[in-house]
């Protein structure tokens, strides 16, 4: 069995898109997303530097726009099951046809400036911590004001709150772990994204939207999701909660996921599952390059669209 999963904020590097621009059709589909969206993503992919790319209301339509780019580059796919972390969920969710390509664009562009303009309130951000009990990081997290925004496995906790939270996390560390500031700009999943979700409440009434095609496991709480409605619903309260990226490694491993292909930008969310689930084959499709290395995994897996026919 093999799952298809897609990074969250925080991926990005300058230049990442200017390969895939390469492919037959891959620039005409940019630029009409980029019309559809009001953001040109040709050039933030290809030419922006990193500060221009920070910026959460051109990163995460970027990033979202990468992945089905990269995903529908791979040909007619049949993973056992689909997921995302963090805005990741957008691109998951239009990979298992709850939207379509456009329309997740559309509500990934609403998103980034609706979370952008809550983090312009408070001078806020993120920081992992890596190493260290996860239960004593959490209450640590907790004791500094903090939140445990991201719960990656694999050893690492995300911790979001004030920059004054964040520089106290810095001086004083967990027991046996280290800490490293995150270049994103703002505390994501916590409840300084509160104004977020109020907006997306607004954009979910315009959505045409269906039942995944196949499993969605939701970062929510790793649960299979098999109601549009219901993962839309998770979609827009995600920007203020917790993302539990070890709750749906832990359902992978529950299904019985053999293989993962992590959509471009890929290398986050493999180097999680290399650490967290053993024996389970990883690639990331970081360019065009991978594409003959992620096909042979997927014939071999039978997770490709002629074999999933075929059986």
């Amino acid at each position: 069995m093999l799952v298809l999963v897609a990074p969250g904020q925080g991926a990005q590097t300058p230049g990442f898109l200017t390969p895939w621009l390469d492919l037959p059709g891959a620039a005409d589909r940019i630029a009409a997303w980029s019309d559809a969206i009001g953001l040109d993503l040709a050039h933030y992919g290809t030419k922006a530097d990193a500060d221009e790319i920070r910026d959460t209301a051109v990163a995460q339509p970027l990033l979202v726009a990468a992945g089905l780019l990269s995903a529908a580059a791979l040909g007619e796919v049949a993973p056992g099951a689909v997921a995302g972390h963090s805005v990741g969920e957008i691109t998951a969710a239009a990979l298992a046809g709850v939207l379509d390509d456009t329309a997740a664009l559309r509500f990934v562009r609403t998103r980034g400036l609706a979370m952008a303009e809550a983090a312009a309130v408070t001078e806020t951000g993120m920081s992992a911590v890596l190493g260290g009990d996860p239960d004593q990081v959490v209450a640590h997290l907790e004791k500094l004001g903090l939140t445990a925004a991201n719960v990656n496995g694999a050893g690492q906790i995300v911790a979001a709150g004030t920059a004054e939270q964040l520089a106290a996390l810095a001086e004083d560390k967990p027991e046996k772990a280290r800490v490293i500031a995150l270049k994103v700009a703002g505390a994501f999943h916590t409840h300084h994204m509160a104004p977020a979700v109020a907006t997306l409440e607004g954009a979910a009434t315009t959505l045409t939207v269906s039942d995944p095609a196949v499993p969605y496991v939701s970062n929510r709480d790793g649960q299979i999701v098999a109601d549009g409605a219901d993962v839309i619903s998770r979609l827009v309260g995600q920007v203020a909660n917790p993302v539990r990226w070890d709750l749906c490694m832990e359902t992978f491993k529950e299904q019985g996921v053999t293989a993962l292909i992590e959509v471009c930008p890929g290398a986050t969310l493999t180097g999680l599952a290399k650490r967290a689930l053993p024996g389970v084959r990883t690639l990331a499709l970081k360019t065009p390059d991978d594409l003959d290395a992620a096909r042979t995994l997927l014939a071999e897996t039978g997770a490709s669209a002629a074999d999933a026919a075929g059986a």
